[in-house]
């Protein structure tokens, strides 16, 4: 196995281990190691020794959280993938939706337990967290593109 290669499977299996399914982090980590500005699925399916639908499912999981995205391909009869200078960002933005189920989740548990209890507490440092997690994350993304943009 090249270095690339043992690479790739190495931050997979941290992906791995960290919540996102094997093929999915498998497939992402390909497509961070690919020495190509476009991949197709294939490539990626053949690469890897794996299924179409697999890669096809990964794709599709990658995409909605904006770390992949279709792109032409003029010539191609295949569709191109690739990913996108704006992913991390766009994958920490759309956490925000999250963040906001969380606080509001801990919301209703105050409500439900009262603000006074041992839960209403635990509950309140849950919503405060997440409240101060909400106000934070869209000033980290603009930051970080003031950052590219500057150098």
């Amino acid at each position: 196995m090249s270095d690339t290669a043992d690479a790739a499977e190495q931050l997979a299996l941290m992906l791995t281990q960290n919540g996102l399914q094997r093929m999915t982090a498998r497939v992402l980590a390909a497509f961070l190691f690919a020495e190509q500005d476009t991949v197709t699925a294939g490539e990626i399916a053949e690469q890897l020794a794996i299924s179409a639908g697999s890669v096809s499912t990964a794709i599709k999981s990658l995409i909605s959280v904006g770390l992949i995205e279709r792109v032409p391909a003029p010539g191609s009869r295949r569709e191109h993938f690739r990913v996108p200078d704006e992913g991390w960002a766009r994958l920490l933005s759309t956490q925000n939706t999250v963040v906001q189920m969380m606080e509001e989740a801990a919301n209703k548990g105050i409500q439900a337990a009262g603000e006074g209890s041992i839960a209403g507490r635990r509950l309140a440092n849950m919503r405060d967290f997440y409240a101060h997690v909400m106000r934070e994350l869209p000033a980290v993304v603009d930051r970080w593109r003031a950052n590219r943009t500057s150098e």
